[in-house]
């Protein structure tokens, strides 16, 4: 069985992985998403960063809506955190962005860990 989007996703945590190389763990998320961003541009991986999600409720579209940390491919949700250890609430979080916009596929990452986190979330 092929992976989902198999070379996006191994270039977007390949991305991953050298900002994790580069700043190790112990900055915020934020620091973390610029220079993912800016690996991303160097890498000419196309991305959309801080993408609100609209949520509905019974087809109605609430005021309230989600904020993807990027949008990769336009097809891969990504997000970042910078945690001492990934917990269930952060897939949870991933799978309602799935939800919310029908993509099947997304990556979660953890920088706050000694070694960089990353989880593949299928829907």
């Amino acid at each position: 069985m092929d992976l989902l989007y198999k070379d996006e996703s191994y270039k977007v945590v390949g991305a991953a992985m050298a900002v994790h190389q580069e700043l190790g763990a112990g900055f915020l998320e934020a620091v973390y998403q610029e220079a993912l961003e800016k690996e991303f541009i160097s890498r000419n991986i196309p991305y959309q960063r801080e993408v609100a999600l609209p949520i509905y409720y019974k087809g109605k579209l609430l005021t309230k809506s989600y904020v993807a940390d990027f949008i990769g491919y336009g097809k891969i949700v990504i997000e970042l955190k910078a945690v001492t250890a990934l917990k269930d609430e952060h897939q949870a979080q991933i799978l309602n962005y799935l939800k919310a916009t029908n993509f099947s596929l997304g990556l979660l990452f953890n920088f706050g860990a000694k070694s960089l986190e990353q989880k593949r979330i299928v829907r």
